[in-house]
């Protein structure tokens, strides 16, 4: 049997047209698309080589959007090698002009090579960081980002909104801004939350969140924009977000917003030789989490390690 090679993928998306990352039986999926890609150009099938299977950093939402995603798979060596065929291009050039050709115009591979020794890209990672764009005037409502900027109808108190989500920064249990999955841990770290106006640019007078943690439980970004939005708009406090984060309870969380806003920007690794490390580390956590949360009483809390 050919011994593989651990390839990452550094690639952009509109989440538009996808039923989120995840592979469905019955969905477009960008998980899907890729696949199916990868599949045609490594030939696959007619080899009959195991179909390709990605590991992907964050699995985002249907609807949600990357700039900044990453991906790894795992192909034989030979066709690896074989990619660039007669040309003179590098396997990961030949593989992402190949790529080119066969995906949609709405998923985009940037980047292809071989992943240092230890790379998970999920495990890996030491944070991931979302942003969500809000237009809430009318001059800044361009009907071509209608898909990308949620345009909210009434003017929001930024400064209010910024102040608000500042206490949730640090290891907490995110129960009441997450959509609960059995077995799964809510607990996450939060290492940087915040809002502003941008300036001149090509996101002028928008309101933009910046939202970094090591990883995020389903909804998380969404409910705690949701909350945000209920601050800058006067129908809650300042001091609600954080007092939602105390209750850990979903039942009295914040609404969850539209998709359309929210962008993964960015995945962090650490250095070459610290990437097992931390992978074995946080998978181990990971378990230790999830053990944890099937075993412990209803509304009981231990920090992660």
């Amino acid at each position: 049997m050919d011994d593989l090679i651990r390839i990452r993928l550094d690639l952009a998306y509109d989440g538009t047209k996808f039923a989120g990352w995840a592979r469905q039986p019955t969905e477009r999926t960008v998980q899907g698309v890729l696949e199916d890609g990868l599949a045609t150009i490594l030939r696959t099938k007619p080899l009959g080589l195991p179909a390709p299977r990605l590991t992907v950093a964050g699995r985002t939402d249907a609807g949600v959007h990357a700039r900044g995603q990453v991906a790894h798979v795992d192909v034989p060596v030979s066709r690896w090698e074989q990619m660039p065929g007669r040309s003179d291009r590098s396997p990961g050039e030949a593989m992402v002009t190949r790529l080119a050709g066969v995906l949609p115009a709405d998923v985009v591979v940037q980047r292809a090579s071989p992943a240092p020794e230890g790379f998970d890209a999920r495990f890996s990672a030491l944070h991931r960081r979302y942003s969500y764009r809000i237009a809430d005037d009318l001059t800044y409502r361009d009907p071509l980002r209608r898909t990308h900027v949620l345009f909210n109808r009434r003017p929001l108190d930024v400064p209010a909104m910024d102040a608000a989500v500042r206490p949730l920064v640090g290891l907490h249990d995110f129960a009441a801004y997450c959509k609960p999955r059995p077995g799964a841990t809510t607990i996450r770290e939060l290492l940087d939350v915040g809002w502003e106006r941008t300036g001149p640019g090509a996101d002028a007078g928008l309101v933009v969140a910046r939202i970094v943690a090591d990883a995020f439980c389903h909804n998380m970004v969404r409910a705690i924009v949701g909350a945000s939005i209920a601050v800058g708009e006067g129908r809650r406090p300042v001091e609600w977000p954080a007092e939602l984060l105390a209750s850990r309870a979903r039942t009295a969380g914040a609404a969850v917003v539209p998709p359309q806003g929210l962008v993964l920007e960015e995945v962090t690794y650490p250095a070459d030789g610290e990437l097992a490390e931390r992978a074995d580390r946080i998978r181990a956590r990971r378990m230790d989490e999830e053990v944890w949360t099937d075993t412990a009483r209803p509304g009981s809390y231990r920090p992660g390690s």
